[in-house]
């Protein structure tokens, strides 16, 4: 039988994820994931396998906990239309209050993915695919309830959509001012027809 692991693994899984979203993939050594999890390296590896393994359990952990809980917040708790501007809403609040400048951990995997690694690279371009189906998906439900006009094609805006959100990532990481992604995201939504943002923003949080 055997031996029951002597760790909390979401804990772990938190620790690793925060440190790899801090410092990235390739600038995050054992010393680092060691301190963080307070585990040894064998430890670590023979619960996980390797760095890369820990990285893409840190990954699932961060999409569980931040990008698919709130898309399915949002799809199941506002109309579509709403759900799409609170999206981008929570996504500058987020992206403003955090004083690391960590941007989004998914878009930076995917900026560091190597052409080597295919795998890697499929697990990202899945997950960034999911966000352009939110938005296709609230789309469509927002032209069959009127809220926005059917002659607007949900394809082309979902992909226009998703490019704008993931330029704010970006910034995000260099220079995350509150009026430059506010006036990004408020001509997008204006020129698709879609809710305008709130004059004042809620309260933010730093998971993204």
């Amino acid at each position: 039988m055997a031996r029951p692991r002597g760790f909390d693994e979401q804990e772990v899984l938190e620790a690793a994820s925060a440190t790899f979203w801090l410092k990235g993939y390739e600038a995050t050594s054992t010393r680092d994931l060691v301190k963080c999890t307070g585990l040894t390296q064998p430890s670590l590896y023979n619960a996980f396998g390797d760095k890369r393994g820990l990285y893409l359990r840190a990954l699932e952990h961060y999409l569980d906990h931040s990008l698919r809980e709130r898309i399915k917040r949002f799809e199941s708790t506002m109309p579509p239309a709403e759900a799409i501007t609170g999206f981008f809403e929570e996504t500058i609040e987020r992206s403003v209050s955090d004083p690391h400048k960590r941007g989004c951990m998914l878009v930076n995997s995917a900026l560091e993915i190597s052409s080597e690694d295919e795998a890697f690279r499929q697990l990202v371009a899945t997950e960034i695919a999911e966000i352009r189906e939110f938005f296709y998906r609230c789309l469509v439900a927002a032209q069959k309830s009127g809220a926005i006009a059917k002659t607007v094609s949900a394809d082309e805006t979902a992909t226009h959509l998703l490019a704008t959100v993931l330029g704010m990532r970006v910034l995000a990481r260099v220079d995350p001012q509150r009026a430059v992604l506010t006036s990004a995201v408020a001509g997008a939504l204006k020129l698709l027809g879609l809710p305008a943002l709130p004059a004042k923003h809620g309260a933010s949080k730093t998971r993204v």
